[in-house]
């Protein structure tokens, strides 16, 4: 382990924070630019560093098996969600009154999330972090290190998760004990699914088969809210 290595860790970890925060707490916060253009600055930052395009996950020769592992991803949590919309016991779970509107929800899935959340937020941790993290140490550091942190990641923007989500306020109450319950769980949830687009990034050595994860749990998610919202 290289002490080169570990200062590109604490700088790329240092860098995530400070994107973080500038976007949710900031007198400049505004997610819609913040994180993508903050992203974008540590992605040239990490190739003028010296990584590779493999080394991001961006490496031509792994697109076809990344865009293959990704379809089929997202596939399966097309079915996941669509059998969890159609029962009604799990269905008060995706009353999320951001995307009561069909409208608002295509939006969200097609451009806004795609644009705003799963391309930085892949390209930073499944990318950048992914590979300074195996520059430093093995494949569990990697694991550890990208779920944990893409976990605490979530903090700031699962801050109003239960006052947005019908049902989770009926499952978990109001004020401030539901409040850092439902943070906890959208930490522990992420760091989960974190743990999974990692795997995907590892086995096809591809950032796209996250992407097309990534992509599903959050988009998919939105139109299920859309449709929670017509069957009531």
């Amino acid at each position: 382990m290289r002490t080169r290595d570990v200062l590109n860790v604490i700088a790329v970890i240092t860098a995530l924070a400070v994107i973080n925060v500038t976007a949710h707490f900031s007198q400049l916060a505004a997610v819609a630019t913040t994180v993508p253009v903050g992203v974008a600055i540590l992605l040239v930052i990490a190739r003028a560093n010296g990584m590779t395009w493999r080394d991001l996950g961006l490496g031509r020769h792994t697109h076809g098996r990344g865009l293959l592992y990704g379809l089929g991803a997202a596939a399966l949590v097309v079915v996941g969600v669509g059998i969890a919309v159609a029962l009604p016991f799990t269905r008060e779970f995706f009353f999320n009154e951001s995307y009561a509107s069909l409208r608002t929800a295509l939006i969200a899935a097609l451009v806004i999330i795609p644009l705003q959340t799963v391309l930085p937020e892949e390209l930073a941790f499944r990318g950048v972090l992914h590979g300074t993290l195996a520059r430093m140490g093995g494949t569990k550091l990697v694991f550890i290190g990208s779920s944990l942190l893409f976990g605490l990641w979530h903090i700031a923007s699962s801050l109003n998760l239960t006052a947005s989500n019908a049902g989770l306020t009926a499952f978990l109450g109001s004020g401030t004990a539901a409040q850092w319950t439902g943070v906890g769980a959208a930490v522990v949830a992420t760091a989960a699914a974190g743990a999974g687009l990692t795997w995907l990034r590892h086995h096809t050595g591809s950032v796209i088969a996250p992407i097309g994860l990534h992509w599903a749990l959050n988009a998919v998610g939105a139109l299920a809210a859309a449709a929670a919202w017509q069957l009531l």
